[in-house]
């Protein structure tokens, strides 16, 4: 298995409150309040260390507050090579509703990022990259980032030999698609209504959305995967495009399950699979992930035994 790098430019303290039955403008009562640290590449970070994958996080953080990650990366095993900045990593609230199965987030606002420190970030990967690493880049970006910010970063990663995987929307995700040749992200991971914002349309139907995302992938982009909640996943190329789901399963937390699903997607392309095995890992992290708050999966023999079940149809 090839390297696992994942860059988080605005990671957050995850505040999870578990509520039974929550009422919008009353009063709660908490069951159940878990601290964990977060963000998208963060979270990939340690379901694909789970799986077993040699993972590097690097990012920024601030000095303040980093207790969280540091016990994270240390319990899991990654290598921290996070940049940290003075203040204090932001706090994301998650009123996960127990009795309905759906997530509240308010998130705050985060860092203040200059380039100086993106140009240590990207040290940091380069570092931690070899030919054929796997780098996931997920997450917004931090206030003090120009939307294109990522473009040179994808670029000096993918002229260093390793593949990107992008997990990210608005207007870093459309720079990203408007540029050219090394600049491009070998892995894309939309959701349905990120890849409707970033088109500037509704796509109501599977028919719709496999034809943006084959529009993506003809720009250069060789896999393209488009997350829709519990009807599973697209996974779309140049040459085939496959559907991919799990039948429902209990969901004591939704946050995380869809970087969950970018780091089936890494890991499985750290291992060089193919594209069906790459869309039955990347379901099955997403569903084993379901049950668990946190970026934590289950033992590797139930994620194998989800990856087995999953439904692949091929359009």
């Amino acid at each position: 298995m090839k390297p696992v790098v994942t860059i988080t430019l605005n990671p957050a303290v995850d505040l999870t409150i578990e509520v039974d039955g929550f009422a919008v403008g009353g009063v709660n009562r908490a069951g159940r309040v878990q601290m964990n640290a977060g963000g998208k590449g963060v979270n990939v970070a340690g379901c694909a260390a789970d799986w077993g994958a040699q993972v590097t996080a690097t990012g920024v953080l601030g000095r303040g507050n980093d207790g969280a990650f540091v016990e994270l990366f240390a319990v899991k095993g990654i290598a921290d090579r996070f940049i940290r900045i003075a203040g204090d990593t932001r706090t994301n609230i998650k009123i996960a509703d127990t009795a309905c199965g759906e997530t509240t987030d308010l998130n705050t606002p985060g860092l203040v990022v200059d380039a100086e420190c993106l140009g240590r970030v990207t040290a940091a990967a380069l570092a931690a990259s070899e030919a054929g690493a796997v780098v996931v880049i997920g997450g917004s970006l931090p206030a003090g980032l120009a939307p294109d910010a990522l473009v040179p970063l994808v670029a000096t990663l993918h002229a260093a030999g390793a593949r990107v995987v992008a997990d990210t929307s608005g207007a870093p995700l459309k720079e990203l698609l408007a540029a050219s040749g090394h600049a491009l992200p070998f892995a894309v991971k939309p959701n349905r209504h990120e890849l409707e914002d970033l088109v500037g349309r509704p796509l109501p139907t599977r028919d719709a959305l496999v034809a943006a995302a084959r529009d993506i992938a003809l720009r250069g982009v060789r896999l393209v995967v488009v997350s829709c909640g519990e009807d599973g996943a697209l996974f779309v190329t140049a040459d085939e495009t496959l559907t991919a789901r799990l039948p429902r399963v209990e969901a004591l937390s939704t946050v995380g399950a869809g970087d969950a699903m970018v780091a089936g997607i890494a890991s499985a392309l750290a291992e060089d699979k193919p594209v069906e095995a790459i869309a039955r890992q990347a379901v099955a992290f997403a569903a084993a992930k379901l049950a668990r708050v946190g970026p934590h999966l289950p033992e590797r023999a139930v994620v194998e035994a989800l990856a087995e079940r999953a439904e692949i149809g091929r359009l």
